[in-house]
């Protein structure tokens, strides 16, 4: 079974369409979405509802930062951050806002725990920036493979059963092996707004027989997402990232 693996999609059709298509071509059979489906972006309400689609049909989805700010507007978010949020609120339907609703902070499923922050306060949106971030997230559970977002920037970290913590930079398209003498915690890029340079979209594919996970980087149509984020009337700050993917 090929798992594809999918964060901070923030309301882009273009990536998010070109991430799905790059998994299935690839063998992915099940999707599992690790929150922030809106802000930043123009099409929030396309992002939901294709979200919610995988859900009737079996993927796994949970709550991101931004996805509660729409719901609960005392979440503290940056000036930039807020005013996409706002225009969003206008932007979804009484499906979305209730499929939003209904999604959990985290899902563990056999050995795995997904999450869109740190594991051990989910709730509280902290960033998995470091190895000591890393240990934090991964002493709070014994999943054997723990997946969040939130970072923007993909990662890996490994450890050992001694407790010795180790970061991995991954190489966009190469598989690594995930050992059983170590529990890992694999931080996702953004599938809708790198930060890590690169304006190509980001996710990952976890093969579950061969034990192993590849960091994956998508082309997408940049100049129609960013030009959506104008027409829109939001910050030009947010279409500008998407080219330099800062």
């Amino acid at each position: 079974m090929s798992i594809a693996l999918l964060a901070d999609i923030h309301a882009n059709r273009e990536a998010l369409t070109a991430c799905l298509n790059h998994a299935r071509a690839r063998g992915a059979t099940d999707f599992v979405f690790l929150g922030d489906y809106v802000g930043y972006g123009a099409e929030p309400l396309f992002a939901v509802e294709c979200v919610a689609e995988h859900v009737a049909k079996g993927a796994i989805a949970v709550m991101g930062n931004h996805d509660s700010a729409v719901l609960e507007p005392s979440v503290r978010m940056n000036d930039t951050a807020r005013i996409a949020i706002e225009w969003t609120r206008n932007q979804l339907d009484a499906g979305a806002r209730t499929f939003l609703d209904r999604l959990p902070l985290a899902v563990g499923t056999d050995d795995r725990l997904y999450v869109h922050g740190d594991a051990s306060a989910p709730s509280q949106w902290n960033y998995v920036l470091d190895t000591e971030d890393a240990a934090l997230s991964l002493n709070s559970t014994r999943a054997r493979l723990t997946v969040c977002g939130h970072v923007h920037v993909p990662a890996l970290y490994g450890m050992s059963q001694t407790g010795k913590l180790t970061r991995f930079r991954p190489i966009a398209g190469t598989p690594i092996p995930l050992l059983r003498q170590r529990r890992w915690l694999a931080v996702l890029g953004s599938v809708g707004q790198p930060r890590d340079g690169s304006c190509a979209s980001s996710y990952a594919l976890f093969r579950e027989a061969a034990g192993e996970i590849t960091f994956e980087r998508v082309p997408y149509d940049v100049e129609t997402a960013a030009a959506k984020i104008r027409a829109a009337g939001l910050p030009d700050v947010l279409a500008q990232r998407l080219r330099a993917g800062r």
